[in-house]
């Protein structure tokens, strides 16, 4: 089955390096059309230069201007919601920005998705959504809360929505692989803590992971795919084994380990070979959607630093050069 194909998709934050990655994929896969909805209008000017494709459309817009989505989604069969302020420092300096961006346009995303009949909506969130610390997760927690929650008023509209939840993106814009490989000539890498651990994920095995929560979804799952944990600090010589490393110490904001599942949120878990299914706790859930998955122990919880696969460093070497 072929979930893209003749379909009509929207995009938000589509020249990112998510949506740079999965327009790339799906115009493989059949389109009838992509529309790339994003705020920066050189951004898409260059990307419409790099794909020069004919089914490719270029909104400029801010998922903060309900309006503006209303517009853009007209026609639109499948949406998927890239768009975020991300950048925990950013967030916590400009922190009614981020909840603008992150949740009040959440919900505009889900009235225009409803209004407009678009079928399927999953927005991508965060490993920082789980338990957060930092404002980036608590707006990221709360989009997740309103994306699940929207299933339960679409009332008799066709309309479905689902999270899809990962780690840290290798090589997406800001990560840390590019910056380690540029900072790398001053002979100094700066760790923040010897015992750091992270969730890791590339940028192709997440646009794989969305496509196939698009075709298994029902509305109302928050996926987690089981990808593998790293040490920051086995990252930082596995880029440049040559560079002293300098521990700095812990920033606001930040978590010695990640985590994805934590225990409550276990209870109604179901968990299949490659990855998880947070079920919504809807009167209305069946349980023959989550048939093949198997309940999780109690006290069971996901987290980077206890981990049944661990990314070596010759492994981290060959990924962060592919980068």
């Amino acid at each position: 089955m072929n979930v893209l194909k003749n379909k009509t998709i929207l995009v938000t934050g589509g020249t990112g390096s998510f949506g740079k990655k999965f327009i790339h994929k799906a115009l493989t896969m059949g389109v009838k059309k992509i529309i790339v909805f994003s705020r920066d209008e050189l951004k898409q000017y260059e990307m419409k230069q790099e794909f020069n494709d004919n089914r490719l459309r270029f909104f400029i817009g801010d998922v903060r201007d309900q309006e503006r989505l209303h517009r853009a989604f007209d026609g639109v069969d499948i949406v998927i919601h890239a768009a975020a302020m991300k950048h925990v420092d950013a967030c916590e300096y400009n922190p009614f920005e981020a909840v603008k961006t992150n949740i009040q346009g959440a919900q505009n995303i889900i009235e225009a998705a409803i209004d407009c009949g678009v079928e399927k909506v999953i927005a991508l969130s965060t490993d920082k959504a789980c338990a957060p610390v930092n404002l980036y997760g608590a707006t990221k927690l709360a989009s997740d809360k309103l994306f699940v929650a929207a299933n339960a008023y679409v009332g008799e509209k066709k309309t479905r929505f689902a999270v899809v939840r990962y780690g840290n993106v290798v090589g997406s814009r800001g990560s840390v692989v590019p910056f380690f490989k540029k900072i790398k000539e001053t002979g100094i890498l700066p760790v923040t803590d010897e015992r750091m651990t992270r969730f890791w994920i590339t940028l192709d095995q997440g646009v794989q992971f969305v496509l196939d929560n698009l075709e298994r979804m029902h509305g109302g799952e928050i996926f987690v795919p089981k990808i593998p944990s790293m040490k920051v600090i086995d990252l930082a010589q596995a880029i440049a084994p040559e560079c002293e490393i300098k521990v700095i110490g812990i920033r606001p904001g930040e978590k010695l380990h990640e985590a994805m599942i934590m225990e409550d949120d276990a209870r109604h878990t179901v968990e299949f070979d490659d990855y998880y299914v947070i079920q919504p706790e809807f009167p209305f859930w069946s349980s023959k959607f989550a048939e093949g998955g198997k309940e999780l122990p109690e006290g069971f919880s996901y987290t980077s630093d206890v981990n049944d696969e661990w990314l070596t460093v010759e492994e981290l070497r060959k990924l962060a050069g592919e980068i």
